[in-house]
């Protein structure tokens, strides 16, 4: 079980020929929306890899599209509240080569409370492996404090990175992930080597140049797959829940590795974030085309 405080997302993605330059209008190619936030992504990747969980979050009035797309994706909801301020959104522009460019207002993912969070804990002591969260919600502190105090494990997605959000979690984290700007950031912030970086295990995401997982000292990496992408927009999220749904199911270290590789691969070839998330069987048909 995974217990996932996580942001819901509404993403208004714009395709465009080029990003804009400052102070320039541009007209868009097209308009789709899509769910998003980095929790409903990796819950969603969770759920399509097999994994167990709940999500633990908060929508505005305007949030029943958005759950109805978690519900349809397999996530299960396990204490999301209702407030009076608008859902979480974002505003994505995607080019030709299929870059992006965020803008991201909280809205309701800053409205958490420390009831819900311990009622959520207090739900699935006993039951759960690990608690997840990243840094788009409010009260990150609390949760890690309170999951430890229970027994949880904690995953921290590192992103959007904020050095003071960071720094005071590190003690109590158990698997970083962030990708290899974050990482690099982080480094300096703390003035240590990128080596040096004081987590039992860190999941570090580097692009088209791979991954790695480290843990008691040792490094595990993982070559990307060539793909020609369509939209990057939530491949980290994918490959974070991708891997961490597998590493709870049983799979060692280096096959979850592969198995999230391979998810966040055919994500980045379909347009949308939470929408293009593959499902187990997809990315296991993946794995035997490409091995």
């Amino acid at each position: 079980m995974i217990l996932n405080f996580g942001s819901i997302n509404i993403d208004h993605v714009y395709r465009v020929a080029r990003m804009p330059a400052p102070g320039e209008t541009l007209a868009v190619k097209s308009y789709e929306r899509f769910l998003g936030g980095k929790g409903a992504n990796q819950s969603i990747a969770i759920a399509k890899s097999g994994g167990t969980l709940r999500h633990i979050g908060a929508v505005g009035a305007d949030g029943d599209w958005a759950l109805g797309k978690l519900n349809a994706a397999g996530v299960t909801p396990g204490f999301i509240s209702r407030v009076d301020t608008p859902t979480g959104h974002a505003v994505i522009c995607v080019d030709d080569a299929g870059e992006n460019q965020i803008l991201i207002c909280g809205g309701a993912n800053h409205a958490l409370t420390q009831p819900q969070v311990n009622a959520a804990l207090d739900a699935a002591t006993g039951l759960g492996h690990w608690v997840l969260l990243q840094n788009e919600t409010n009260l990150t502190t609390e949760i890690v404090r309170e999951a430890k105090a229970r027994g949880f494990r904690v995953a921290y997605s590192a992103a959007p990175f904020v050095a003071e959000r960071t720094l005071p979690l590190l003690e109590a984290v158990d698997l970083l992930a962030v990708n290899a700007l974050e990482a690099e950031a982080l480094a300096r912030a703390m003035n240590v080597q990128l080596k040096d970086l004081p987590v039992p295990s860190l999941l570090m995401t580097r692009g088209e140049d791979g991954a790695i997982f480290r843990a008691d000292g040792e490094d595990i990496e993982q070559p990307a797959f060539p793909v020609n992408p369509v939209d990057t927009t939530g491949a980290g999220d994918t490959f974070l829940g991708a891997f961490l749904a597998r590493l709870t199911t049983g799979d060692e270290p280096a096959e979850a590795l592969k198995f999230a590789s391979a998810a966040s691969a055919l994500q980045i070839t379909r347009p949308g974030a939470a929408d293009a998330i593959p499902s187990q069987g997809d990315v296991e048909q993946f794995l035997k085309e490409r091995l």
